[in-house]
Order: structure tokens, then sequence, then C-alpha cells
């Protein structure tokens, strides 16, 4: 199990990757580009996001319906074709087209769905954290690899590294990922509509909106506030990335171990958003390269914070054979957060400067901690697992509250509960169960 999860989280990770690894250096070098400004700059950073968003839903459904490795599959082929174009391309037009392309190829919430249907829910949160962690070591090996190869071999090498990676993972996914495994709700669907509102559900798809627009945000605006507005140097940008991922990476181990040992994936999503809060204040205030360096470590430790748990608390909140769609409508609202990061970054920042975007920004970060206050926690959902053999009437437990739904994994039936409505023993009874 621990090979499939790793190699998921490996597709996962490099997705990211692809994201991650222009972010550093994409608004300095996408300005240089024929035909380019600093508009059309921003929207090539965005319009991956914006792709990953229409998309992440379409895929995510399809997987339900037709199975995640084929799906999967097609959307990989997608994305390798659009990195080939942004590889080879030295116009800004055809840039914007290849990461048109990219954004496409929207299967994060189909491999995340994967590794949910693997993993019982008391080691998802594990699993998750493997690949939250793969996802951080991702961001951090992109934050120094993009500036460093970038400078040296130009732009276009970070997307053949992409490219690469992406062939590795269509050959991990049918080399080391076993099939798939079968789950059926015993409860109706809900509709998408349904989805969306579910109050939680609406709570993480923010969460996770705002998050990936304080990412992109954050980096289109540190090499340009950090080169051209304090006077950095830019060869020095890979430094204050490295400082920043060291500390980034001891909250991530952390927060991975706290979040899902101790029950404590709530208080970690509020304390990485204190982390966000401060981090703009300190951009608000900053007229030194000390204080804006600051800024950007605390951003950095935030982000890490999040990445551990945020996709393991979200599943959580999906039925189970609706994963893929829940999971798709969570991706596709965080690369809606990506694209308006690039898109707002570049606006604000010429229009407002660093100081009024920061603001505005903390001001933001502040009503999320308010809304988020209200989210269930996630350690409070159990399962109770039954051989398919064993007889019960759901019917009784169906009206209860704190159920959450019933579903048949291969030969077991799973029963989720939140026991701070309904103990594990009042379950058993409602269902007829003797210990």
């Amino acid at each position: 199990m621990l090979k499939t999860v790793l190699s998921l989280s490996f597709v996962v990770g490099s997705r990211f990757f692809g994201l991650f690894i222009i972010l550093p250096v994409f608004g300095l070098y996408a300005s240089n580009l024929n035909n380019s400004n600093t508009m059309l700059a921003g929207v090539a950073i965005g319009i991956y996001a914006l792709m990953q968003m229409i998309f992440q839903i379409p895929f995510g459904a399809m997987s339900d319906k037709f199975g995640r490795k084929n799906v999967m599959s097609l959307g990989l082929v997608i994305f390798i074709i659009g990195s080939l174009i942004c590889g080879f391309t030295n116009d800004i037009y055809w840039m914007i087209f290849g990461r048109f392309l990219q954004g496409s190829g929207a299967v994060g919430s189909v491999a995340i769905a994967m590794i949910s249907d693997f993993t019982n829910e008391e080691k998802r949160g594990k699993a998750m954290a493997i690949m939250g962690m793969m996802i951080g070591a991702a961001f951090g090996l992109s934050m120094v690899l993009g500036p460093y190869l970038s400078a040296r071999y130009g732009l276009g090498v970070l997307f053949h590294i992409s490219t690469a990676l992406t062939l590795i993972c269509i050959i991990l996914l049918y080399t080391t990922v076993p099939e798939e495994i079968k789950i059926s709700s015993l409860q109706k669907k809900v509709s998408i509509i349904e989805i969306l509102v579910q109050k939680d559900l609406a709570l993480m798809n923010l969460t996770n909106f705002l998050q990936k627009m304080l990412l992109t945000m954050t980096f289109f605006v540190i090499p340009i506030v950090l080169v051209t507005k304090l006077g950095f140097m830019e060869k020095n940008l890979w430094i204050v990335y490295s400082i920043s991922m060291v500390f980034g990476f001891i909250a991530m181990g952390m927060a991975g171990f706290m979040g899902e040992k101790r029950g404590l994936s709530k208080v970690i999503l509020l304390l990485g958003i204190s982390f966000f809060i401060f981090s703009y204040i300190c951009f608000v205030v900053a007229n030194s390269k000390i204080l804006f360096i600051i800024g950007v470590i605390l951003f950095f430790i935030g982000f890490n914070m999040h990445e551990p748990i945020m996709q393991s608390a979200a599943s959580k909140f999906a039925k189970s054979d609706q994963k893929g769609a829940v999971l798709g409508v969570f991706n596709a609202a965080g690369y809606f957060g990506t694209f308006v990061g690039g898109i707002g970054g570049g606006v604000m920042l010429e229009n407002l400067g660093i100081h009024y975007l920061a603001a505005i920004i903390a001001i933001i970060c502040i009503i999320w901690f308010l809304l988020l206050i209200s989210l269930t926690n996630p350690a409070n959902f159990k399962n109770i697992y039954l051989k398919n053999s064993e007889n019960f009437d759901l019917s009784s437990l169906e009206n209860r509250v704190g159920f959450i739904e019933a579903y048949r994994k291969n030969s077991e039936i799973v029963v989720k509960f939140n026991n701070k409505f309904i103990s594990k023993n009042d379950v058993k009874k409602a269902l007829n169960i003797k210990e």
C-alpha cells in the first residue's frame, strides 16, 4: 500500500512541481518574451490555473464513472503536449497557449481520490500527509531549482523537466499502482449544487481558494518587490527561498504529525492563516529588505503548515463514491485562486503598490480566519467496519444526528459517524449489532 501511496503522491507532487517551479521567476522571464507585457505575463501564469479550475470537476466526475487510471492518463498526456509547447517557445502568446493545455490536464483530484480509495479513513491522514510532504518537497525543490536553472539554461528547461516527470508518472501509474477498488454508497448521490453549498466543504473550498491565491500572488510580487523596489540581487533570490523553505519544512513536519496524530487539523489550519496575516502585515510596513524577507519566511511557514492536512481534511467531508467530484470542486477552487492570484497580483501591484495590496490581503485573511472557526472538526469522524454478510438495519440510523454515511468497500460495509453527536455503542445498537 505504501508503494501505491508514494506513486500517486509522486503524480500529485509532480503536477505541483510543474506549477511551483516557474513561480519564483516567471514574472521576470515572461515579461521579456516576444510581444509580452506585465499583464500578459500574469495571464500566462493564471491561464494554467483557470483551465485546472474548469477541468478539475469534469475529470473528477469522469473518474468516478469511468475509472481513475484511464482518466488520469488522458490528463497527463494533455499536460505533456502543453509542456512541450511552453518549453520551445519565445513568444508570450504561444506560452499562454501552452499553459492553457498544461492546465487542461487536470488530474490532481483524480490522484487524490485514488489515494482515498486505497486507504481506510483512519489511515488516510498518514497517506495524505505523505502526499502533502511530497507537495512540500516539490515546492521546496522548485523554489531552489527554478531560479538557478532558469538563470543558467533559460526558462524552457523548467518545462522540459515537467515533461520528463510526467512521463515517469504515466509509467508509475501502470507499473506500481494496483487495480482500482470498487466503492459504492448505500445512500443516494447528492448533486454538485449540494456539494458546493454544504457548509464544511464550502469552507474547505474557500480555504483552498485563498491559500492558492496567496501563493501565486506572493510569488508574483516577491521577486519584483525585492529586486526592483528594494535593490535585492536577482541572482541571490534562491537564498531567500532556501532559508524560507527550511522553516517551511520544519513547520510542515510538525503540522503533519500534530494534525493527524493528535487530531489538530482544524487548529493547524487556523494557525496557518495567522502566519499569513503576520506575513502580510510585514509586507505592509516593510521599507527594508530584512523586514520583507521576514514576511516571506512567515508566509512559507503558514503555507507549509496547510499542505500536509488540507487534502486529508477535504476528503473526510466527501461522500464515498463522489470523492472524485468533491475533490474536483476542492481543487478547482484552489486553481481558481491561483488564477485570481496571478491576475490580481499583477493588477494590484501595478495600480496600488505593495503596501496597499498587502493591507487588503491581511484584512481578507482575518475574515477567512473568523469564518473557518465554524468548520466541523474532522477529528470527530469515526468509522465502524462490518462484514458484508452481517445483518443490520441501516434505516434506523439514517435519520440520527451524527450519522454521516454508509458504503460498501470490497468485502466490507463502512459506517461513518460524528462521535460528537453519537457514540460507537449507539451506532451498533441502532444497527442491531451485538458485541
